[in-house]
């Protein structure tokens, strides 16, 4: 660690300028940073260390002193798990033993303490009692570091997950604006959103405010604690439910020393990883470069990393850091290329119109069981998963119904769209305004809801909201409650009183499907006489 000399000779120093001084010193032996001030005031910044994962320590250890003969606070404790320090080693001075002598500042060394990191969900770091010098200098620390280390290894081959997996710290800020079962609604939906790009939440830190802090959203404390929570649980990247600014993103990139990304990101991800078609494939590379080109000047390196994870994904060969005038120009062409998707769009539509084919398009919260259900009314095979945002391309299908004034077949065209979300992003709403005009453009709706989530009511009013911000007011709407198997009898009884008008499904099941095509029906009967 440190030989007897070394640590009286910087006993001595710290007493000549009554300041504590600390020493990091890599496992060569080699001083490679002096600071005066304590661990925490001289703690290298975590852009600066070197880039290790959660089975390794940084190779670096710290030798400190101390005015005051005390045990390591829990900030000296904090700064070294953020650091990953090897082992730290603090040198409590004497106070009254200092003295000239030969023109020079001597001091010794009355106690010192040992801390270090262990590999153990139970505690982040352990303290041995007060030592003397030569009990301190007698260890063998490269042993005791390796040890360490190979602990660390088998604790994180029992915890890791797949190689192709982001290990994800999710941040939830709660503010007065929203109550508390809205913000865990909004924190389930994100940890399932960040499943479904591929990552895997192992840590979850809340934090309640007024209002955001203008450079880190949750302040220096709670910074600290993300800091160190990501340290201890291994993660390479951490996920807000709040839209982050640039400045924010780099501010807590530099504290924090990982990748950060918000609620956004990781949905303009999803997309990325969906969209099949060449349709679906302009409209998010549209939807990531708008919201990306404020951000270029904040995200620094992070712009070369297209490729690398959650939020950094993207459908051709886009440069993030390419000029910002030439992704304004790759703008401006994926804008006229939408335009024409939604011109060749209209005119398909308008050939329905012509031939009087009567056109339903299916809506509804993400996951609610429209896929499922377009193939259970069309014997179709549209890929249909328990996923967020299983499908993004518009799908129609024809299905023949009864019509309920002459009894006679009556083909009806259904579209599946795209999954509605609580706060969608509005480079999303404008990227994909193509496919959503399959809802203005249709002559009624049907709403899917899926009744055994508990937030039902909450989705339906964000999929209403986002209906209501469409330039077009939609035809007619039927209300859908699907998975009906999964709920109980209040539930039921609860959306039979509020949406008396609503009809009752299992599309899995293929119940109450008759039912349904009845009142498709009926349903596309009035939108053509109204």
């Amino acid at each position: 660690m440190a030989t007897t000399e070394f640590a009286q000779r910087l006993a001595a120093v710290s007493a000549e300028i009554n300041q504590p001084i600390c020493t990091y010193i890599n496992r060569r032996g080699q001083v490679i940073r002096v600071g005066i001030g304590s661990v925490r005031q001289t703690q290298i910044p975590p852009m600066e260390l070197p880039r290790y994962g959660a089975e390794r320590l940084s190779g670096i250890r710290c030798v400190a002193t101390q005015l005051k003969s005390d045990e390591p606070s829990e900030a000296i404790l904090t700064s070294m798990a953020l650091q990953r320090l090897d082992v730290l080693v603090l040198l409590s001075l004497t106070g009254t033993g200092f003295e000239k002598r030969g023109g020079g500042a001597t001091g010794y060394v009355k106690e010192t303490y040992l801390a270090h990191l262990v590999p153990h969900p139970e505690t982040t770091w352990t303290v041995s009692p007060p030592m003397s010098l030569e009990e301190l200098t007698s260890q063998d620390f490269l042993d005791l570091t390796e040890g360490l280390e190979a602990e660390f290894r088998r604790e994180f081959v029992a915890q890791r997950v797949g190689d192709d997996q982001d290990r994800v710290l999710l941040v939830g800020v709660m503010t007065q604006r929203i109550t508390g079962q809205r913000f865990q609604d909004g924190l389930n939906e994100l940890d399932r959103l960040i499943d479904t790009a591929g990552g895997e939440v192992v840590h979850v830190v809340h934090q309640k405010r007024s209002s955001f802090h203008p450079q880190t959203v949750v302040g220096e404390g709670k910074v600290q604690e993300i800091a160190l929570a990501a340290q201890t649980s291994g993660a390479n990247l951490v996920v807000f439910d709040h839209d982050l600014s640039p400045t924010q993103v780099r501010n807590l990139e530099m504290l924090i020393g990982v990748r950060v990304v918000d609620r956004t990101e990781v949905i303009l991800d999803i997309f990325a990883q969906r969209a099949q078609s060449r349709a679906g494939k302009l409209q998010v590379e549209l939807a990531q470069l708008q919201y990306m080109m404020p951000r270029l000047g904040g995200r620094g390196k992070t712009m070369s990393r297209l490729g690398g994870g959650i939020g950094t994904r993207g459908p051709g060969e886009t440069k993030l850091e390419t000029e910002r005038r030439a992704i304004q120009r790759r703008i401006q062409r994926l804008q006229q290329e939408v335009n024409q998707l939604q011109a060749h769009r209209s005119r398909l539509r308008q050939q329905r119109q012509h031939h009087e084919v009567p056109s339903i398009a299916i809506v509804g919260y993400t996951n609610a069981g429209k896929s499922t259900l377009l193939n259970a009314l069309t014997n179709s095979e549209v890929y249909a998963a328990d996923q967020l945002f299983a499908t993004l391309d518009p799908t129609t299908r024809r299905v023949t119904v009864t019509d309920p004034m002459t009894q006679d077949a009556l083909p009806i065209v259904l579209t599946d769209t795209v999954g509605f979300i609580q706060d969608l992003p509005p480079a999303l709403m404008d990227a994909f305004r193509a496919t959503l005009e399959e809802v203005t453009e249709a002559d009624a709706l049907l709403h899917v809801v899926d009744l055994s989530h508990p937030a039902w009511q909450s989705q339906i009013r964000s999929v209403m909201s986002i209906l209501s911000q469409l330039p077009i007011t939609p035809g007619p709407v039927l209300l859908a409650f699907n998975k009906m198997d999964e709920v109980d009898g209040d539930t039921l009884t609860l959306a039979e009183e509020e949406f008396p008008q609503a009809v009752f499904i299992s599309a899995g099941d293929r119940l109450g499907l008759e039912t349904l095509r009845l009142r498709l029906a009926q349903l596309v009967r009035y939108a053509i006489v109204s």
